[in-house]
């Protein structure tokens, strides 16, 4: 029998009325691999932050090692072998990436002293884990994936032999997520214990030992991984059958919504990050724009959407243009039809300090039917937000409720409600089900499928390849800022490939 590394006995943890966590029975064996799925709003989060002492359970017990603990803070948690690498990565971003591995762990009063002994731990750990980045690089400066390498030194560097990873892939690129794949290989090669919450079920199927589903607060099944399915799963986390194809028709594409001409954007160094692109869009069909994360997607949907100026080029909304080498009002864009998910939900999307009502109108809040003279309508406003949350299934179903206290896929629905129930004509949706739950993805994907067949014009990025090739009638792709050729949804895996790696369109083709 394999050892026990952790196990939760009867977790229960309540937030007022809502019962996040109900009478939750885990056992996790060390040295493996063992996942754990659900829905938005099931209580996946919460039970590893009761694990992680950022939350105290109401009642229960927690066993490390087959001992009794009391975890009431993230340093008891420390202190007993426990790292967790958070969805929103917790750096300080103008320190070093040494800075911030021993931060609130130096050894020696003279800082001098614990730097020379971490920087010479941090190499160890590097050599053994396949955890190679630059000890003296600024965090601000390091792509994600290498952010979040970071995040599991800090973990490792602290004695961790339990690592918990809550959402680790969904800021990665595909070949960023293979690598962090390899790398917790390594770790449970070495003997670590890795709990992984993912909402991706082929990642779990590619990657974990075992399985753990949660549904509405409570563990409902647990199972071997090679004995069970991506349906299967999928079916126990909704409590249904979930469609994993998106069942869409042929595209009736009509008038030009979206002209974009000879479009070049810089960024804040002068660095060219959109080089001369031009496309259409058209009302009735979706557009995908497939590439690795970084080579100009963001800065394209962000130019377009008023967030960002161009160095130059054209942008024409329904054969009227648009300013975008000046000033643009994006509340101007929004009154002339135009819709903006932004792939940020944090950053951009949403306030996280206002209430889901609050957020639910952001930037629609002078529409009259929000207003009551100069004042906002505050029953109106809730009414709406209460429609929104039943149409779109938002939990926890509370309009007064503050953003911040939401999953992250739920936040991502509110940000998709408040824009696609405005019905404009175009919508430009950045990252439309990062962080969603297959069952909520199934709803988003009808969702946009469902204004396309009402004539919308559609701009979609994704990251996720298998995303575009579902959902687009024509697919553009980006390779250093330019667009290097269009495809149609039945393009292979490999063609799409090679070209998002910058192979000629013609070398891809053959």
């Amino acid at each position: 029998m394999a050892e026990t590394a952790i196990e939760l006995i009867g977790i229960n943890k309540s937030f007022g009325a809502v019962r996040a966590n109900r009478d939750i029975d885990l056992e996790i064996q060390r040295g493996t691999i063992h996942g754990i799925v659900g829905e938005n709003g099931a209580g996946k989060s919460t039970l590893m932050s009761i694990l992680y002492g950022f939350y105290q359970a109401d009642s229960g017990e927690i066993r490390i090692g087959g001992d009794r603990k009391t975890i009431k803070t993230p340093n008891d948690a420390i202190a007993v072998g426990i790292g967790m690498v958070h969805q929103h990565f917790m750096l300080v971003e103008n320190f070093t990436v040494l800075e911030n591995v021993i931060l609130g762990a130096e050894s020696e009063a003279l800082l001098k002293k614990s730097i020379a002994k971490a920087r010479s731990e941090l190499e160890r750990l590097e050599r053994e884990y396949g955890l190679e980045v630059n000890p003296d690089a600024i965090v601000e400066e390091l792509p994600v994936g290498l952010q979040q390498r970071v995040e599991i030194l800090k973990a490792l560097y602290r004695g961790a032999e339990i690592l918990i990873l809550d959402e680790p892939t969904g800021v990665l690129t595909p070949p960023e997520a293979d690598h962090l794949f390899r790398i917790l290989e390594q770790l449970k090669d070495q003997g670590k214990t890795i709990v992984l919450i993912t909402h991706k079920l082929r990642e779990i199927m590619a990657i974990t030992d075992n399985v753990s589903v949660m549904r509405q607060g409570t563990i409902v099944a647990t199972r071997a991984t090679s004995k069970t399915t991506v349906e299967e799963l999928a079916e126990l986390m909704v409590g249904r059958r979930v469609l994993l194809q998106v069942d869409k028709g042929e595209a009736t594409a009509n008038e030009v919504k979206l002209e974009v001409r000879n479009l070049t954007v810089k960024d804040s160094r002068g660095v060219t990050m959109v080089d001369d692109v031009s496309f259409d869009v058209r009302g009735g069909e979706i557009v995908g724009i497939a590439g690795v994360a970084g080579n100009g997607q963001s800065e394209l949907i962000e130019t377009i959407a008023g967030v960002r100026r161009a160095k130059s080029g054209k942008v024409m909304l329904d054969g009227t243009p648009i300013d975008v080498t000046g000033i643009v009002d994006p509340g101007e864009l929004r009154e002339r039809g135009l819709a903006h998910v932004p792939e940020d939900r944090h950053h951009v999307g949403l306030v996280l300090a206002f209430e889901e009502s609050e957020n639910s109108i952001l930037g629609y809040h002078d529409d009259p039917k929000y207003l009551k003279g100069p004042f906002l309508n505050i029953d109106a406003i809730l009414e709406s937000a209460r429609e929104k949350i039943e149409k779109y299934d938002i939990r926890p179903a509370n309009p007064r409720l503050k953003t911040a206290n939401f999953s992250g896929g739920n936040q991502q629905k509110i940000v998709l409600a408040r824009e696609m129930e405005q019905d404009p004509g175009v919508l430009i949706v950045g990252q439309p089900t990062r962080g969603v739950d297959v069952g909520a993805i199934e709803f988003i994907h009808k969702q946009l499928i469902a204004m396309r067949d009402a004539g919308k014009a559609v701009l979609l990025v994704s990251v996720e390849l298998d995303e575009i090739r579902a959902l687009s009638d024509r697919i553009l792709v980006m390779f250093d800022g330019r667009i290097v050729g269009e495809r149609d949804p039945e393009t292979g895996e490999g063609e799409l490939g090679l070209l998002m790696a910058g192979v000629e369109q013609k070398e891809a083709a053959e």
